[in-house]
């Protein structure tokens, strides 16, 4: 009992704690060599559409566009030495964005008509990190079981060089304009893999019923803005060694609703407040401009 006492579990550590070190461990984990951060604003950024025959004739009409969303759909890195500067590698990384546009076309004459169109947009960056050096080949061992030839062997895992990981937070959809179009772009669908070309709808049906008296040449383009904020790291696989505690056994046992009552699970969830009185600006962090604090801001 008294040894489920003294057991550190997860979470916060207090210094007492540090007393129940129990072995250093060596581990085999990727290690993060160089990081950055960056807030990246695509400016004026072109929109690649799927059926850009079809969604030309609206884009030709549209008086107005507005960009309703922005998804990263995939993201392509790539990893280059720096030439004589040892231990830094250029990192090249493509954003596929899938964004969505409402566009206003003239229809008959009792209004106006909405069309939703997706599209691609594209985006490409350059950052230089330090990634140290290596050259070893990592391999690991298979065993097939269920294969009838009884295959054993070592695969090659990875050789060591750096890896990169990007994080990106859901991009800011700020804002979507057409304008007309002053020189030809070299983004043509046949650059663009087609994994992503499927993941955007197909536009043809919503285009069907809309007429363009000048076909389909392209006269006008449409330009979206989006905020990024993304994480961009450098690691290796590496053999560290780290102080341990105990096995991670979970304390904490599993709850799930029941048929018999399902209601128990709903009785866990608080009663959602704020849908029904919206915060206020002094609830948001940051909102408000920062005060000295000799003045206090008056809530009632």
């Amino acid at each position: 009992m008294s040894h489920d006492r003294d057991r550190v579990v997860a979470g916060l550590i207090s210094e007492g704690d540090l007393h129940h070190i129990r072995e250093a461990v060596c581990i085999h984990t990727e290690k993060i060599y160089d990081s950055c951060k960056d807030k990246d604003c695509i400016e004026d950024a072109q929109v690649v559409f799927k059926n850009p025959r079809w969604v030309q004739m609206i884009v030709n009409r549209a008086i107005s566009v507005k960009i309703i969303d922005a998804e990263i759909k995939f993201v392509y890195t790539d990893v280059e030495p720096v030439p004589f500067k040892r231990g830094f590698y250029t990192v090249d990384i493509k954003y596929f964005i899938k964004v969505t546009l409402n566009f206003l076309v003239p229809g008959n004459p009792k209004g106006h008509s909405t069309i939703q169109v997706e599209g691609l947009v594209i985006f490409d960056k350059k950052v230089i990190l330090f990634g140290s050096e290596g050259g070893v080949k990592i391999f690991k061992s298979q065993f097939h079981e269920n294969n009838s030839r009884h295959e054993v062997g070592n695969s090659l895992q990875q050789d060591n060089s750096p890896i990169v990981k990007v994080e990106v937070a859901e991009p800011i959809a700020l804002n979507a304009r057409i304008v007309e179009v002053c020189e030809r772009h070299d983004c043509c669908l046949e650059e663009i893999p087609q994994c992503i070309l499927d993941c955007l709808c197909d536009n043809e049906t919503d285009v069907a019923g809309v007429e363009d008296n000048r076909g389909h040449h392209t006269t006008k383009e449409v330009v979206v803005s989006i905020g990024l904020f993304s994480i961009t790291k450098l690691l290796r696989v590496v053999q560290l060694l780290i102080p341990a505690f105990d096995f991670c056994v979970p304390e904490k046992e599993c709850v799930s609703s029941t048929d018999e009552n399902p209601c128990d699970i709903f009785d866990t969830i608080d009663f959602p407040v704020d849908e029904f009185f919206p915060p206020q600006i002094y609830d948001f962090p940051g909102a408000l401009p920062d005060t000295d604090e000799d003045c206090k801001f008056d809530r009632r």
